[in-house]
């Protein structure tokens, strides 16, 4: 793949300018599954990231955040916390650089106090019947399933239960069976 088609090239101007917002705002900047995460003590609060049609910042808590003007949006239909901001220039990021900071600030403030979101109301997993049937045929693979944060369990159904054939998901249970092994999400590498 050429450099040129590289999503991070694609917003490189927009990507420094983010960085430069979020390195002034007294957080640490680390690399975190492969893009700049900038956390308080051990505590990931926001994130960016390049996308085809867009780059990004999002607030690992941003349902907490403040947003009179709905500027926050959902990464996904399956996202229960996160919020993200969605930009396609440097002018628009510029125009908004006040409200990002405030963002920012507020994401710091919730940090400090320690406000948790609340996932009381997070459906149960209803776990595939392939799923179900393999953990109940492999002891270790349904303890290593159930040590897993509630986070990566989650991961892992969505993935498979987002099969619609049960050959797939059959496919699916196996494909995602070295990770929960290794204590990881499907999404982690």
């Amino acid at each position: 793949m050429s450099t040129s088609n590289c999503k991070v090239q694609q917003w490189k101007n927009e990507l420094k300018l983010l960085r430069e917002i979020l390195q002034s705002s007294g957080l640490t900047e680390e690399i975190k599954w492969g893009m700049p995460t900038y956390t308080l003590g051990k505590a990931n609060v926001a994130m960016i990231a390049a996308f085809k049609q867009y780059c990004s910042i999002s607030f690992f808590k941003g349902v907490l955040l403040h947003d009179p003007k709905a500027l926050l949006s959902s990464p996904g239909e399956h996202s229960q916390s996160v919020k993200l901001l969605k930009f396609t220039t440097t002018k628009q990021i510029q125009k908004d650089e006040k409200q990002i900071k405030i963002f920012i600030a507020d994401a710091i403030q919730n940090e400090k106090l320690g406000i948790k979101v609340d996932l009381s109301k997070r459906k149960s997993l209803v776990l595939s019947p392939e799923f179900i049937s393999k953990l109940e045929k492999d002891a270790r693979l349904k303890n290593a399933f159930e040590a897993l944060t509630p986070g990566r369990k989650r991961s892992h159904h969505l993935y498979i239960a987002g099969a619609k054939q049960s050959k797939t998901r059959e496919d699916r249970v196996e494909r995602s069976i070295p990770f929960i092994l290794k204590g990881k999400g499907w999404n982690e590498y």
